[in-house]
This record gives structure tokens, sequence and C-alpha cells, in this order.
């Protein structure tokens, strides 16, 4: 009896190994499955027009761009890398974020390059808000909202090129406008659109565009630099006209704009309401 319970214990024991080396190679496969469909995320030819307009929408929340500051590391990618890895794949976590982009750069070294640097010049350069806060009327402020690319009429059909930001006290030359980064003035002057306008180019190569100006602070000219916080002009509700100085054909506002050109020296505008929300509690205190 005892030897017969022997040679069933005996012969268990390769059931059980089989059964191991079963359950081992099932899970193997699954992961090596799950690790090729994850590779071939970026092994398939890279689509540069939707990469493209995923950036030019900016659609990133504040809440996930402080995420992705918290993230950097002195020796690994900074924010704007993932910011990049976020628009191309739309994962949010910092190990997965941290293996898409070392493949991207594997198999898209020049792409990548090309789109942090896009994201850099975007997002380096703001410092402040472009409008003030009143010190002294605290009830005139002013509000926006994700307006980029909305239907506009005026010179033919065409989407909105920026974001407006409206002022509640609806009165031309009230509101101050400083500039939200250091730069040069690259274009001012009149435009049928714009009103009167003014573009500051930032260190990293973003225009940054403020439209509808009532006045400017001073006799500004392209080349001129100026610094973040300096004042360069009033909120107005100028343009709409081919005739210089018309006002008085919408409410009192800012149109804020950034462009950027592409590798082919193209000017292309992006979603600025983002990078408003980020600036949006960084606003210079003023008696106005």
């Amino acid at each position: 009896m005892q030897a017969r319970f022997m040679k069933e214990k005996r012969s268990f024991f390769p059931i059980l190994f089989f059964q191991i080396l079963f359950f081992t190679a099932v899970i193997f496969d699954i992961l090596l499955i799950t690790h090729i469909r994850d590779e071939a995320k970026t092994l398939v030819r890279l689509d540069e027009e939707l990469l493209m307009q995923s950036l030019r929408n900016q659609q990133v929340d504040l809440e996930l761009y402080e995420q992705f500051i918290s993230y950097e590391e002195a020796d690994g990618y900074d924010r704007y890398a993932y910011l990049f890895g976020y628009l191309y794949s739309e994962l949010t976590e910092k190990d997965a974020l941290d293996r898409q982009i070392r493949r991207f750069i594997k198999r898209y070294p020049t792409e990548y390059e090309r789109y942090y640097n896009y994201e850099k010049a975007i997002w380096s350069n703001l410092e402040l808000f472009p409008v003030a806060e009143s010190i002294n009327n605290p009830s005139e402020t002013v509000a926006f909202e994700d307006s980029w690319m909305q239907s506009r009429t005026f010179g033919g059909d065409r989407g909105h090129e920026g974001c407006d930001i409206m002022a509640s006290f609806n009165v031309r030359g009230h509101y101050p406008i400083f500039s939200v980064c250091d730069g040069v003035v690259e274009k001012i002057g009149w435009l049928p659109q714009g009103g009167y306008r003014i573009g500051v180019r930032g260190s990293n190569g973003a225009y940054f565009y403020y439209a509808h100006l009532y006045d400017y602070a001073k006799d500004f000219v392209p080349g001129d630099k100026v610094v973040t916080g300096e004042l360069l002009g009033f909120m107005g509700d100028s343009g709409y006209s081919e005739i210089e100085g018309t006002v008085g054909n919408f409410a009192v506002h800012l149109h804020f704009g950034i462009y950027l050109n592409d590798e082919n020296g193209e000017e292309f505008s992006v979603n600025s309401y983002a990078p408003l929300k980020y600036l949006e509690t960084r606003k210079k205190k003023c008696i106005f």
C-alpha cells in the first residue's frame, strides 16, 4: 500500500511541472503580445498631419501641465518632452510617457526635435498674463474662453487664430496690456483684421500677437527689445476695417495669439487658451 502511494506521488510531480511550465508560457505570451502591441504604436508610419493638429490644439489643462512639471528630472526629460509625449500618445503616467518618448526618439529623432522645440517655444516664455489686474477697481475684471478656430467672417470665412480676453468694463484705453515675456518687437501698426497690433518674438521662437489695441505705450519700432511685464499699450476695439483708426465694430477686448514657424518657415497658429489658463494667476497688479 505504501509502495503504491509513493508511485502515485512520483507521477504527480511531472504533471505539476508541466502545468507550471504551461502557465508560465501563457503568461510570457501575454506579456510579449502586450509589448509588441505597445511597440507597434511607434513602429507604424508617423502621421504628422494628425500630430500637427494635436500640437496646434494644445488641449492641455493646468493640472496636467503642473503634473508634467513634477515629472522633470535633472538627468531625464523636461516638461516640454512630456507635453510632446502626451500630445502624441495621450498617455499621462510618467513611466509610460518615458517609454513612449524613448521609442519616438529612436524611431523619429528629427521629428522629435522639431516638435519638442515647438512645445518649448510655446511654453518656455510664458511669464505673465497679458492684461493687468486692477488694485483700486477689483470688479473691473476680464474673462476668456477657448475660441480658437471659431468661425469669423470679416475678410472672408476663416478660423479665429487666437483667444479673446474680454473686458467687464467696456471702455477703450482702460486696461493696460503687458508683454508676457522677454522678446523683440517684430511687427507693429495697423491691420484691417487686428486693428492696432504689436507682435513680439520670444527668445525661443514663438511669436506673441496682441491685437485690437486702443493705442501703444510708446513709439515702438521693429527690433526694439521688450522685457516681461513691459507696458505695450492699452486694450481697445480697433480693427475690422481698411480705414486706420476705426473703432466700435465689437466690444473692447484683447485678441491674444501665438504663432510658430514650421521647418519650411511657414507660419501657423497655436491655440493660446491653455497658455492663458496657466498665466491667469500670474497677473501684474496696477492702479487703473
